[in-house]
């Protein structure tokens, strides 16, 4: 992968970390934690919570986010095998899906900022479980239900980025570390927030009141992900900054 897509790594990580901080996901963090480890709220805001509890909480929210990751890994390789193998039979029409994928973007980052609302994208499917399976195990298939049943004012962040991957047309490989970085900047705040979550209550509480701007700040990154992609600016906005690299780190 080149200078462009070093780019193009740091924006699914980032838009990771946005998913996190949607409101389809940082209000219910203590929700989820406390589904997943079995933990009440109370138990985890407490400081004395033991180190036996902390580990608890710990392989729960990294089994957790081992599960959406998997499933969002797969579709990024699925849809970077698709790419690949459209671009391969269709070069010439690899610009065109490069185009529609920024539009698609643009659209998406207008939706989440709330300028203008898709009736289609606020469509919520979800698979709700009753009881949670026992265990670890039990954990790790309600990360895979998380991620099938995606909630819509995260989906279209992952729809932006598996739109970079079947407009670059870089194959099974991009789609899969894109993925993965997409993965990490949502399961690492996670992890974290699982962590220390007696220290993080007050900033969640405080965030919340914060959720337009966010969704706003979202929606602009969005749309101009979107321009960057429909006039594929990628590769020359990375070499700028790596002509602005002090000499010998470039």
């Amino acid at each position: 992968m080149g200078i462009g897509a070093d780019v193009t790594i740091w924006v699914a990580f980032s838009a990771g970390i946005l998913s996190f901080l949607s409101p389809c996901v940082l209000p219910l963090v203590p929700a989820y934690l406390t589904y997943i480890s079995g933990l009440s709220f109370a138990e985890l805001k407490d400081e004395k919570v033991s180190s036996t509890g902390r580990i608890r909480i710990f392989w729960h929210a990294l089994l957790f986010v081992a599960g959406f990751s998997l499933i969002f890994i797969t579709l990024g390789a699925l849809t970077g095998l698709a790419s690949a193998s459209v671009s391969f039979y269709l070069r010439d029409a690899l610009g065109v899906i490069q185009k529609v994928g920024g539009v698609l973007i643009f659209l998406f980052g207008i939706h989440i900022s709330g300028i203008y609302r898709f009736g289609f994208l606020l469509r919520q499917k979800q698979v709700h479980l009753q009881h949670k399976p026992v265990g670890l195990v039990g954990t790790f298939l309600i990360g895979i239900v998380f991620a099938a049943g995606w909630t819509p004012c995260v989906g279209p962040i992952l729809g932006a980025i598996l739109a970079v991957v079947a407009g670059s047309g870089g194959g099974v490989e991009q789609g899969t570390i894109l993925l993965s970085f997409y993965s990490a900047g949502l399961g690492i705040p996670f992890i974290l927030s699982a962590l220390a979550f007696n220290r993080l209550v007050g900033i969640f509480d405080r965030m919340k009141k914060h959720m337009h701007l966010l969704e706003l700040i979202t929606g602009l990154l969005l749309m101009g992900t979107g321009l960057l992609l429909f006039f594929d600016l990628f590769s020359e906005i990375a070499w700028y900054l790596y002509e602005l690299l002090p000499e010998g780190l470039g």
